[in-house]
């Protein structure tokens, strides 16, 4: 067993990505065998203290199928009828499934913009956090009723009249899930297909073609062996290769395997030969280094001694009533020194308020917060998730 698939067993925060031909067995209709196994290991890695995130495709076919629809829409506008019926039913399936084996989900439907903008991502992160801390397994989609950019991607990709040709983009939530799993620091991204892994050629043209076990990083001779987007889905292998190039840039290793095999979640966590793992160059916690290094600083919090203490001694959030001071002018979302009261940096974190904010809730409780300010968003000024102390 090689280093990366040993490495798999330690895997902690997991962000799990079921495509369409894994969530339907033709397209439409729910493969509910195949998921409720699926979500079995699941519950069974929750329980047993692993972090799961599920990023769900299917919703535009299981629309169809309530919808009583027998060609996929060519129609945008019918699309996104399509995703909007069958959202509901498909996370229905998913709440009913993991409660029969006593866990929690939660709905989380996002847009790509809702984790390119500072101030949504901050939000989005601190969300799942919570819910991964309260037991519960997110459930995310991409928003499709609201969201164009991969329903047009899916016309552009099948060469659908009307829709210009465009080069490849992210597709199907792979791009999506791989923004999720940095965003939450993930140990490990599945993108679970109908396909073994990455293959050395296309099976059609070449008998001989061979899953790919293992590679370092995804460059461009990688690329070149995917090509193509699979017929249900917006994605492909070449859409899953560039999730995995910018999820491996930041530390989380990726495997794409199939997830039409029996227990696949649970061999690959076993370090068994499954799928195509890319192992990165990156190491887990670049996130933290760039809040550990960047020269973008807008100010500080300056925190009496027994906030620093909770922070340094028990990895606390920084809540308000430890907070003796603010310095300089910066916005929710910007990143912050934590300095002592001799002006010494102790760390530095992403703010959940604002500068005058901050002043206002200077020693105050956190149940304070509304009466101060009107209105309440956290409950720390900066949260543990979003604080790398020791930063000098």
């Amino acid at each position: 067993m090689s280093l990366g698939r040993r490495s798999l067993k330690d895997a902690h925060r997991i962000v799990v990505k079921l495509g369409t031909h894994v969530v339907t067995s033709d397209g439409v209709a729910l493969a509910l065998g195949r998921l409720e196994g699926l979500l079995a290991s699941v519950a069974a890695f929750r329980r047993a203290g692993r972090e799961v995130v599920i990023v769900s495709s299917g919703a535009v076919g299981l629309g169809m199928q309530v919808l009583g629809l027998k060609e996929r829409p060519r129609s945008l506008g019918l699309r996104q009828a399509c995703a909007a019926v069958g959202q509901g039913h498909l996370m229905a399936f998913y709440t009913q499934a993991l409660a029969a084996s006593g866990i929690k989900a939660a709905q989380v439907l996002l847009t790509q913009e809702d984790l390119g903008d500072r101030d949504r991502a901050l939000c989005v992160r601190t969300t799942l956090m919570r819910l991964i801390e309260l037991g519960v397994v997110p459930v995310l989609n991409e928003n499709d009723s609201v969201s164009v950019k991969e329903l047009v991607e899916h016309q552009r990709a099948h060469g659908q009249p009307g829709v210009a040709p465009a080069p490849a983009v992210f597709g199907d939530n792979d791009g999506l899930s791989a923004r999720v799993a940095i965003s939450l620091d993930a140990d490990l991204l599945v993108l679970l297909t109908n396909v073994p892994g990455l293959l050395t050629a296309n099976p059609k043209d070449d008998p001989d073609a061979r899953r790919v076990g293992e590679v370092a990083v995804v460059d461009e001779a990688l690329l070149a062996m995917a090509s193509g987007g699979s017929a249900g889905g917006t994605g492909g292998m070449a859409s899953k290769l560039e999730a995995a190039r910018l999820a491996t840039s930041e530390g989380t290793a990726v495997l794409i395997a199939n997830g039409t095999e029996p227990d696949i979640l649970d061999r690959a966590l076993e370090g068994d030969d499954v799928g195509t793992l890319i192992t990165g160059t990156e190491t887990r916690g670049a996130r933290w280094r760039r809040i550990a290094v960047s020269e973008r600083r807008r100010g500080a919090l300056i925190v009496n001694d027994g906030a620093m203490r909770a922070l340094t001694t028990r990895k606390a959030s920084l809540l308000p009533i430890g907070v003796v001071g603010v310095d300089g002018q910066f916005e929710e979302g910007d990143l912050v020194e934590v300095r002592d009261g001799s002006g010494r940096v102790h760390g530095r974190g992403l703010v959940n308020y604002g500068s005058d904010a901050c002043r206002a809730l200077c020693g105050k409780q956190s149940d304070e917060i509304e009466t101060v300010l009107g209105w309440r968003g956290y409950d720390a000024l900066i949260t543990r998730d979003n604080l790398a102390m020791g930063a000098v």
